[in-house]
């Protein structure tokens, strides 16, 4: 069984209810696991939604729109009654007790105090019927209301000691306020109610669950408030999957939960945290889905930023390909206007030098003359050095010739040498080889002979651990079913002992009641159709009648479930 084949508890989730917001991606309930027991009695009643029906939705009709312009004059004129009743009180007391200066200013501040009341309850229903409501704004309006109480209730204080009826008094003062804020709260939520129909409303907690369970109740009231949870069906739905998943893991680790991994003591550290089982026990692969997804994105970003940084490269070379195409174009053309200034310079400066060579020329003509005569001598004794030199270098390729002879001669016969020590090597190596092959084979064969002898103790193994696995099961079976038999006795006995009182208390009703005997039958027959027959008593076999009753006769025995039935459904119980 893995972790996500948990058993389920009786109660199903609330269709209705939606699961709390997790952080950072809430995670999602996993799919829905078989259930271990099919006919388990449901523990929590099922409903729609935790708010029960929804209301209609569209217009009003006529009828309710007179309605509602009914309560919203008897509301205005609440309101102006409450004004017309504390204004005098409270001008009163402002101008004697709170040494206002005047009379005049007073009553400025009575009106100011029920004007400041009347504006912000018009502005919080204005934004209720706008969907836009303003929570905060109810608590000013509260604490005004109640100043205003406090003022009306001071004004008519007696000197002395109070009386009861003073105490009376005072608290009638506030009786018109407070009614008049209830009316408004009471507008304020059937605004709410209407124009956001879908508006989850939160369930209350019974309050005899609070009296037997207190600790408990408060963990699922804060649950419900910390994490949004409107449904206390839903609320106990969650609560009791979690002690059933818990006794679940105890029987797995036989009561010992610290062998439990992390994973599976999940559902329980996450729980007060508004986590499901099912949500729970799906977070490990919501979060590798996560770091997946995330590892994905960033390989994903990571290309992009490479194919970016490749384009940006691109078109940077690009743009610089064209910059230097511009310098070059610009180049060649200084060069050129730079080529021609230095073409005329040149044509200036060798018309100048061919000037001066003409008038050198003449006195050039002896020392030429005198140089070319030492130059015919230097030329000849450089033709004889390089006669003498050609003759040395035949004589040194000569030399070199017989040398590479001789090397080539050297190389062929190490060439021999070699092929006949490498034939020798190779005939060597071919036998350790040979020798080699035959002693893996040997190995080999030692090998999977021995191969052989663990698979054989490994299936030996195995098969007698499958036998003691077969022998534990039908150990563990034998063992539940005595539990089941024991649990199925005790149940039955326990439903003797409940109906045994059950019919005790009866009969000393029913002594109490001064019953015939009839009377006493009949009401017996019905108690045996509560108890054996789930209260249906077409169920009830007239033979059971007969042996109970000692009557004899099949249709006596229909008679008294024909009357059985009838007291039923007239709504005996006992």
């Amino acid at each position: 069984m893995t972790i996500a084949d948990w058993p389920r508890t009786a109660a199903e989730p609330d269709p209705e209810t939606a699961p709390p917001a997790a952080v950072s991606g809430t995670p999602k309930p996993v799919s829905r696991t078989p259930d271990i027991v099919s006919d388990a009695p449901r523990s929590v009643s099922e409903t729609e939604s935790g708010t029960g029906t929804k209301p209609s939705e569209g217009k009003l009709t006529r009828t309710q729109k007179w309605t509602a312009g009914a309560i919203v004059a008897a509301a205005l004129a609440l309101a102006g009654i409450g004004l017309y009743l504390s204004f005098e009180h409270v001008a009163q007391f402002a101008f004697k007790e709170l040494r206002f200066s005047s009379l005049g200013k007073g009553q400025l501040f009575a009106v100011g105090v029920d004007v400041g009341i009347m504006v912000m309850i018009a502005v919080d229903l204005l934004m209720a019927w706008l969907k836009r409501p303003i929570s905060w704004i109810r608590y000013p309006v509260w604490l005004l209301t109640a100043a205003t109480v406090v003022l009306n209730a001071a004004s008519g204080a007696p000197e002395g000691s109070w009386k009861l009826l003073d105490y009376v008094a005072a608290g009638a003062h506030g009786v018109v306020p407070v009614l008049f804020i209830m009316v408004v709260e009471l507008g304020r939520t059937s605004i709410d109610r209407v124009v956001r129909p879908d508006q989850a409303e939160r369930d209350s907690i019974p309050w005899l669950r609070w009296v037997l369970a207190p600790v408990a109740t408060a963990r699922i009231f804060r649950r419900m408030r910390l994490w949004g949870v409107t449904s206390y069906p839903e609320m106990i739905r969650r609560d009791q999957e979690l002690i059933a998943y818990e006794q679940w893991l105890k029987r797995k680790h036989e009561g010992d939960l610290s062998e439990a991994s992390e994973e599976e003591l999940l559902p329980m550290r996450m729980a007060p945290y508004g986590y499901t089982v099912a949500q729970a026990l799906a977070m490990p692969d919501e979060q590798e889905r996560a770091a997946q997804e995330r590892e994905e994105e960033a390989e994903r970003r990571r290309l992009d930023a490479e194919t970016r940084s490749e384009v940006a490269k691109a078109k940077s070379e690009a743009e610089r390909l064209r910059a230097k195409g511009e310098v070059e174009a610009v180049r060649a053309e200084v060069d050129g206007q730079t080529g021609q200034a230095r073409a005329h310079a040149r044509a200036q400066v060798s018309a100048a030098e061919r000037a001066a060579a003409l008038e050198q020329e003449a006195l050039d003509q002896a020392l030429i003359a005198e140089a070319r005569t030492r130059e015919a001598e230097a030329e000849r004794k450089e033709a004889q050095e390089r006669q003498a030199k050609a003759e040395a270098d035949l004589r040194a390729a000569e030399l070199e010739h017989q040398a590479a002879q001789k090397r080539k001669e050297a190389a062929e016969a190490d060439r021999i040498a070699a092929v006949e020590a490498q034939a020798i090597e190779t005939q060597a190596i071919a036998e350790a080889r040979r020798a080699a092959a035959e002693a893996d084979k040997a190995a080999a064969e030692t090998e999977r002979a021995a191969a052989e002898t663990r698979r054989a103790a490994a299936e030996a193994d195995r098969r007698k651990a499958e036998e003691e696995r077969r022998q534990a099961i039908a150990l563990a079976d034998a063992a539940r079913a005595q539990k089941e038999a024991a649990e199925a006795e005790r149940a039955a006995a326990e439903t003797r002992r409940a109906a045994a009182e059950i019919e005790r208390r009866a009969v000393e009703a029913e002594d109490a009641a001064k019953l015939k005997p009839r009377e006493r039958a009949v009401r017996r027959v019905a108690r045996m159709i509560l108890v054996a027959a789930d209260g249906v008593a077409d169920r009830l076999p007239l033979a059971d009648i007969q042996h109970e009753l000692g009557v004899a006769s099949p249709s006596t025995a229909s008679e008294y479930r024909q009357e059985a039935a009838e007291l039923l459904a007239g709504g005996y119980r006992p």
